[in-house]
């Protein structure tokens, strides 16, 4: 019998719970998977929208994982500076096949120095920012770079998954999958991208979200200098 695969998601306050649910679907119907939601104690954790997920296991005691992944959300912002979780997705990427995240979950690959030199996805909000963490923003809605594969925003982790396990288990285990969920998206608006949606709607959520994005920035920059202070 072969060992089974660990999947593990950083569980934190005020992630976007589609990003870490949706992949996390798609990876729990691998016979044997896994899957570990990770956070600093066992406590339970709210998400963006107040819905509270129970950790599985701790930083401390979480095994070595086949594929550690990082969501996005609003609280991604904390994790830009938080030695524990930097580290952990540091010690983590030694040995896990896959490197991952969705959305802005990327940001956080990047300051933890996992992105440098890498293409990788993000939501459209917030890609550009990759550039200053040493990664080649893509717009791709999933994204690899040898073992780096990052999905684009929230729904970009449906596909996310599939193409990972497609990776790991062979194109017809994921295929299986999509079927099994019956993955076959038929969204009703024409609005999932800037391109789409048109310049008004983008700009009205851009507006919407100036304060976030300001703060986001002001996390990446800190995150950056950094990293430069530390090379070489």
């Amino acid at each position: 019998m072969s060992a089974p695969l660990h999947f593990g998601f950083i569980l934190f306050p005020n992630l976007t719970q589609l990003d870490l649910t949706g992949p996390a679907e798609v990876f729990g119907m691998v016979p044997d998977a896994v899957v570990h939601l990770i956070w600093k104690t066992p406590e339970s954790v709210a998400t963006l929208t107040g819905w509270k997920f129970l950790p599985t296991t701790t930083f401390a005691a979480c095994p070595q994982l086949d594929v550690v992944c990082v969501p996005g959300g609003p609280g991604q912002i904390d994790l830009m500076d938080d030695v524990e979780v930097l580290d952990f997705l540091r010690r983590q990427a030694e040995a896990a096949q896959y490197v991952t995240s969705v959305c802005t979950g990327s940001l956080v690959l990047g300051a933890a120095g996992l992105l440098h030199g890498y293409r990788a996805a993000c939501h459209w909000m917030s890609r550009d920012q990759l550039a200053l963490l040493g990664a080649i923003p893509d717009e791709g809605r999933v994204v690899r770079d040898r073992n780096r594969i990052t999905g684009g925003g929230v729904t970009a982790g449906i596909d996310f998954g599939l193409t990972v396990i497609a990776e790991m288990c062979g194109e017809e285990a994921a295929k299986a999958i999509q079927l099994g969920v019956e993955y076959n998206p038929h969204p009703p608006f024409d609005a999932g991208s800037p391109s789409g949606a048109g310049p008004a709607l983008v700009e009205h959520l851009v507006s919407a979200a100036s304060a976030r994005q300001s703060r986001r920035l002001e996390a990446t920059r800190k995150a950056a200098a950094k990293l430069e202070a530390k090379s070489p």
